[in-house]
């Protein structure tokens, strides 16, 4: 859809839902999954793209100190 005044192109409703998921994931530090295998594709092609879960728990690690250091981390 376009708009009638100045012909800018607005998105459709499916499109900023997936940009408000996109935005709330990153707020709790959860990266987006489609983005990392766009990136890991173009800019890694011979590694191994982690599966949503382990992005997921890798994500989750990262945010909190999770690992096999077993700290935590809040801020």
């Amino acid at each position: 859809m376009a708009c009638r005044v100045c012909g800018l192109t607005l998105p459709d409703a499916g499109e900023v839902g997936r940009f408000m998921r996109q935005t709330a994931r990153l707020m709790v530090g959860v990266g987006d999954y489609d983005t990392y295998v766009a990136h890991a594709a173009a800019n890694h092609p011979d590694k191994v793209v982690m599966t949503r879960t382990e992005f997921f728990r890798r994500s989750q690690d990262r945010r909190y100190g999770g690992g096999p250091e077993g700290t935590f981390r809040c801020c």
